[in-house]
């Protein structure tokens, strides 16, 4: 990802927290043990920040967490691989009440956040619904459907769409000055990594029910599920979400590079 984004001429700044402090640009070592060290870093969102900061604790950040600390750096384009949203219940017709704060941050926060829609694991429909709700323009960067995630064959529509980084800075720029909060800009994941939706679903409903049957909750739910899709998948999963986190770190830095005007 980082190679990617100095390839578009842009500077990467990886987000964590580490010693007391909130990092914009995670230095290599740091990064290593952040890596090793794997389940045993803090999975870190908004309401975490100060106690991890204040416990000297190694966090990692969720996207509502890093957008938070982007903004604060004066940086305006993020790329991840896929937002956070509205879980689904792993009983059939129970809406539940399981709300990602990463849709309340881009409500909040004056950023674009580069992404393949949101995680498979979700509740597509209603994290769209939500999105709405809260005023969160999804923009689809080349397409007028959602990405959702590892597939491209997705069928919930998009109002409006881009083609280019500079479209994408005008309308970021208007957005911004009008004091509307963050923007997400959905790019698919890259075709030749793509999965088709029929077989994600299958190997979905059998993680959630695994899920059910060993009572996963709250912050354990995600990264339980994505390890289930990897095991279950064998590895296509892995290598979709390295391919798009990579094309969406290029793309979020094409933006960055359109918003900061031409080359001297």
């Amino acid at each position: 990802m980082q190679a990617r984004v100095r390839e578009a001429g842009a500077e990467p700044a990886v987000i964590g927290i580490t010693s007391h402090r909130l990092v914009v640009g995670l230095d290599g070592e740091s990064l290593e043990r952040f890596a090793r060290q794997g389940h045993g870093v803090r999975k870190v969102s908004r309401r975490d920040v100060a106690p991890v900061l204040a416990s000297g604790e190694d966090g990692a950040t969720t996207v509502a967490a890093t957008m938070l600390a982007a903004a604060r750096a004066g940086l305006r384009a993020l790329a991840t691989g896929g937002i956070g949203g509205v879980h689904r219940s792993p009983n059939e017709g129970d809406a539940g009440f399981d709300v990602s704060a990463d849709l309340y941050e881009l409500a909040l926060t004056p950023l674009a956040v580069v992404a393949s829609g949101a995680k498979s694991i979700l509740d597509l429909p209603r994290t769209l619904e939500m999105l709405e709700s809260l005023g969160v323009p999804v923009i689809g960067y080349g397409t007028r459907h959602f990405p959702t995630f590892y597939a491209r064959d997705g069928k919930l529509p998009l109002r409006y769409s881009l083609a280019s980084p500079a479209e994408a800075a005008r309308l970021l720029e208007l957005h911004s000055h009008l004091g509307l909060g963050g923007m997400l800009i959905a790019n698919p994941v890259p075709e030749a990594a793509a999965i088709p939706t029929a077989e994600i679903e299958v190997w979905m409903r059998q993680a959630l029910q695994a899920a059910q049957e060993a009572g996963i909750r709250g912050a354990e739910v995600t990264p339980y599920l994505l390890a289930q899709l990897h095991q279950r998948s064998q590895g296509r999963t892995l290598a979709a979400n390295r391919a798009l986190l990579v094309a969406n770190a290029g793309r979020a830095a094409e933006i960055a590079r359109a918003l900061a005007g031409p080359r001297p």
